[in-house]
């Protein structure tokens, strides 16, 4: 299949594959460098405008919701290959606007393509629908009738791109790539930050639904500077649910409009976390020096922006001397970073300075632009235990080291968490059998549980699981990335007494997509097939 083009930069919403009209409320984006002003002028989508693109989801979605998972997944390899042949032409727009060097942007031009054909492979196979099918049984007493059931695409979807993340967590990262591929139209509010690479994004997009042949209401892009379009969106009665990356206060009030709809629909809001380390005793032995060094490169790298910065570590203070000189030193030799936004800047400055008392090391002062130093916080644990403030996030270069007076305390601090991303423990054999009680107590509290290793990475892949308990997301029995993060976009529905030929392909007694089923409570594998009857 031919691969799509781009074309210059607009600075206006694309609704249903068209330009929309300039508004009258223009922003621009800006260079973190050094503070500039970036061309085209973008204008905030206007009421109509969030109309027009609901209306096109709406038309689009039954169309959408019965195209096979073949169809779909010709859309997102369409859209993949789009973004890898304008990879140069993205790198150097989204460098401009969030100033992330161009190693981290050529592998997240990467991410973006690759986790979009991972769901098409998904889409290919077609197991994930998961399909069950109980017979009838006339002879039973009462009859059993005959039940069959799978997921199903809930309808317009809305997603908000993330700052962190222009490309991977944007216009068409996980949650559009999720979105689309569970058969759902997708409206997305662009961030505000990186515009002209959320515009170049959704070209590749519009392009791609209309090879494939799909409606262009398929897909969607508003831009807005503010909140206004994206709360019309939410609260929209045709939209079906949210997908959000972000603050916890921003998917909080996400969250608040759409539970108080006339027709409460979900939001899935990943809200940030602090990401608690605990180094244990065996592993402050053998590599604190090394330890030291690699928290310090994990939660400052990025300029410490990722939601799987490590924001607070635990160790044992009588065993953490070398750890602590090292970490500290590791600190003062820190650059000034730059920071996605000025908002961002200004959050971070203002949360550090209130905790200035417990600064420890500060890296290089702040340069040009949007800046921060690199900051290393120290605490002891009775504080930490009655100061809630204490385990807030700081999106930002910065990170708590909380001195525990012993393995019982540090065990009362796991306790006091609440639900993160990610729980890291670095550990030695020994270690983890002593502790084992600490490893039961962390995987309550968070979605992914890593031993001897940073949390920044986050592989795309089945088993990924990026998500946890509130307030770390708004649903902790769901991922935003994987191909698990397919589920948060469905529903199951169940069909009685519907002849064959009424019944979707996946359902029917022949099984000529030849995908794995649950057949009378058995597991049918995928080259099995069941004779129609």
């Amino acid at each position: 299949m031919a691969s799509v083009a781009v074309e210059k930069l607009h600075g206006r919403s694309w609704i249903a594959g068209a330009l929309a009209e300039s508004g009258s409320n223009s922003f621009h984006g800006y260079s973190p460098a050094d503070g500039g002003k970036l061309e085209p002028e973008y204008f905030s989508a206007s009421a109509a405008d969030v109309e027009r693109a609901v209306a096109g989801a709406v038309e689009a979605a039954p169309l959408f919701a019965r195209s096979s998972g073949m169809e779909r997944a010709k859309l997102l390899r369409a859209i993949a290959d789009g973004i890898d042949a304008a990879a140069e032409q993205l790198i150097v727009r989204a460098n401009q606007e969030t100033a992330l060097p161009r190693p981290r942007l050529t592998g997240e031009v990467a991410r973006t393509s690759g986790q979009l054909r991972l769901f098409a492979g998904v889409l290919e196979d077609g197991s994930w629908v998961n399909a069950r099918i109980d017979t009838a049984d006339p002879m039973r007493t009462p009859p059993k009738p005959d039940i069959r059931s799978m997921l199903r695409p809930l309808g317009p979807v809305v997603v908000f791109g993330a700052s962190n993340f222009p490309l991977a967590f944007s216009v068409a990262g996980g949650d559009t790539a999720s979105a689309l591929a569970a058969g759902n139209p997708v409206i997305v509010k662009a961030h505000p930050a990186h515009p002209g690479t959320g515009e170049l994004v959704a070209q590749i997009i519009n392009a791609a639904v209309q090879l494939v042949g799909f409606p262009a209401g398929t897909f969607s892009l508003l831009f807005d500077e503010g909140h206004e379009v994206g709360a019309r969106l939410v609260q929209h009665p045709a939209v079906k649910a949210v997908g959000f990356t972000g603050s916890f206060r921003g998917g909080r009030a996400l969250m608040d409009l759409a539970s108080s709809r006339k027709e409460p629909i979900p939001v899935y809001a990943e809200m940030g976390s602090t990401n608690p380390v605990f180094v244990l005793p065996g592993a402050l032995k053998e590599k604190s020096e090394a330890l030291a060094t690699g928290l310090h490169q994990s939660f400052t790298l990025g300029g410490g922006q990722f939601c799987t910065k490590p924001g607070m570590v635990f160790v044992e203070e009588a065993l953490a001397a070398d750890f602590t000189k090292t970490l500290r030193a590791s600190v003062t030799q820190s650059p000034s970073f730059n920071l996605l936004t000025e908002g961002i800047a200004k959050v971070f400055d203002r949360s550090v300075s209130a905790k200035s008392s417990l600064a420890t090391s500060v890296g290089t002062e702040a340069g040009a632009g949007f800046a921060a130093q690199g900051t290393l916080l120290e605490v002891k644990a009775e504080a930490f235990l009655t100061d809630h403030s204490l385990s807030e996030e700081i999106f930002g270069p910065v990170t708590l080291l909380v001195h525990c007076g012993a393995a019982a305390q540090m065990m009362q601090a796991a306790q006091a968490l609440e639900g993160h991303l990610t729980a890291t423990v670095f550990a030695t054999e020994e270690d983890l059998v002593q502790y084992a009680d600490l490893l039961h107590v962390l995987e309550t509290k968070v979605g992914r549980l890593i031993v001897n290793a940073f949390p920044t990475g986050v592989e795309v892949n089945h088993a990924m699981v990026h998500g946890g308990p509130y307030p770390a997301t708004s649903d902790g029995r769901s991922t935003s990335v994987g191909s698990q993060a397919i589920f948060r976009f469905v529903r199951p529905v169940a069909y009685q007494g519907l002849p064959q030929f009424a019944l979707p392909p996946e359902l029917r007694d022949r099984n000529e997509l030849g995908i794995y089923r649950l057949w009378n409570g058995k597991l049918e594998s995928g080259s099995h097939v069941v004779e129609s009857k």
